[in-house]
């Protein structure tokens, strides 16, 4: 974090929009993740998740921290409440972490971590805010890695049984469930690529994995309606506009390849379509196991669709490199983020059309969407994050726009309401529209803040 003496000059290409410019029913809210905030892993009955082993190792995280105390939210959650009533938000989307419901994945039930989430939930209906509730953000209970993780079969049967367990004690009152946050990156980042939990390298495995989520997810469903019949349902995916590196032949068909397994994997089974021909061709022996009747149960009816929407991707035809031959590559004079995410609202606008258009999935709801940068912090305490609020500016211009479209976009989640443990990235990238000092866990609204504040009480 950078201190100055004056404040950083204002952002010049702020849009003017405002709330007036969205229907009268959308959703304003923010986002946030059990793992991310909650810390208290050794309290309140709580099992040890992937994510607790994955921060142990030596090497894992860039900072060499955990989310053992994150924001401390398991103590300071009516606090944090407070913050996004405060701002004016009406939603908050948070997940439940399953360790602390099942510390071993299954079996005996810990009440105190039901009655943690129960008394979460009443305090956002006490303030009027609405709850979102996502089963699954990446914190699998360890025990059950141990005997397998998400490549075995019985996972998906564990889901299933924890998913029936919290809606039955929570369905009266949460009426907005997701129940996988991202499953592109619980598959490939902690399975392919290793650089999340559980840290595994194996392509073959990753293609499982990402079969067997999207099957707890179809087998979910019916279990949490019947639970909270009144309540709507979905899924969350993180998805990305893709354009070619250059204007050849082979980079176009690049596209085609990776948007098969980024994008398409992942809508075409939820849309009743089946995994892409194309794209399973490709896989060739590292294809999934797929069992009778897995493909109808994926494409189970859902109440709506969530998004996480961060940046584009630009592809470049290069044989000899894995599978798909293909090459993700950065392109030169455009905005990014400390992260290196390319700034582009327009992807946002591309995405959303190119989603309601071949798949028209009904209610599309963006469920993430922020950024990272180095915040400034001036000698009186203030956080002018003049970047941040102009990202969140012309973000919001973006979604207008797809909305003037056709898009049914209901809904939009700011990431996040709170600095916190940014997984690998440990707490060096901070994406809150509220500061967190991680010492003392002050908290202190950003100019964003500040920012989404007013545009939300216009």
């Amino acid at each position: 974090m950078t201190v100055v003496d004056r404040d950083p000059p204002a952002p010049t290409d702020l849009p003017a929009v405002a709330r007036g410019d969205f229907p009268a029913s959308f959703v304003w809210g923010c986002s946030t993740s059990s793992y991310q905030i909650e810390g208290a892993v050794h309290e309140g009955g709580r099992g040890e998740s992937i994510w607790d082993r994955f921060c142990a190792t030596p090497g894992r995280i860039r900072d060499g921290s955990s989310g053992a105390v994150a924001c401390d939210h398991y103590h300071r959650w009516p606090q944090d409440l407070d913050l996004a009533l405060d701002m004016g938000v009406g939603a908050y989307r948070f997940s439940i972490a399953w360790p602390r419901i099942l510390p071993t994945g299954r079996g005996a039930v810990n009440e105190a971590g039901l009655d943690f989430y129960s008394r979460l939930v009443d305090g956002m209906l006490e303030r009027g805010l609405q709850p979102w509730a996502t089963l699954y953000h990446w914190d699998l209970p360890q025990a059950l890695q141990d005997a397998g993780g998400w490549a075995a079969r019985e996972t998906v049967d564990a889901f299933v049984a924890y998913a029936d367990i919290v809606t039955r004690r929570l369905g009266d009152r949460v009426k907005h469930w997701i129940t996988h946050n991202e499953p592109w990156c619980a598959a490939f980042l902690g399975h392919l690529e290793g650089c999340h939990a559980p840290g595994l390298r194996d392509p073959a495995m990753a293609m499982q994995v990402c079969h067997h989520l999207l099957v707890s997810h179809g087998l979910a469903v019916p279990v949490i309606r019947a639970r909270s019949p009144q309540a709507q349902v979905g899924i969350t995916l993180s998805l990305h506009p893709q354009m070619p590196a250059s204007d050849s032949a082979a980079d176009a068909a690049a596209v085609v390849r990776h948007d098969g397994l980024r994008n398409r994997w992942w809508l075409d089974p939820l849309a009743g379509r089946g995994y892409p021909a194309d794209a399973w061709a490709l896989l060739g022996d590292q294809a999934p196991q797929v069992r009778e009747g897995d493909l109808q149960a994926i494409a189970v009816p859902t109440d709506f669709l969530g998004i996480n929407y961060y940046f584009p991707e630009c592809v470049a035809d290069a044989p000899g490199e894995g599978a798909l031959q293909l090459r993700v590559v950065p392109r030169t004079g455009v905005p990014r983020t400390a992260f290196g995410w390319e700034i582009s609202p327009q992807g946002m606008v591309d995405l959303l059309t190119r989603v309601h258009r071949d798949y028209a999935p009904g209610p599309i709801y963006l469920t993430e969407n922020g950024s990272t940068f180095d915040d400034v912090v001036l000698p009186d305490g203030r956080i002018v994050d003049a970047e941040r609020r102009s990202y969140l500016a012309r973000h919001l211009a973006a979604a207008r726009e797809a909305i003037a479209r056709g898009v049914p976009l209901e809904g939009y989640f700011a990431w996040s309401l709170l600095d916190n443990f940014e997984w690998a990235e440990g707490y060096v990238r901070r994406f809150g529209l509220t500061h967190v000092d991680f010492t003392t866990q002050q908290r202190r609204l950003k100019a964003s803040g500040e920012w989404f504040a007013q545009f939300l009480r216009r």
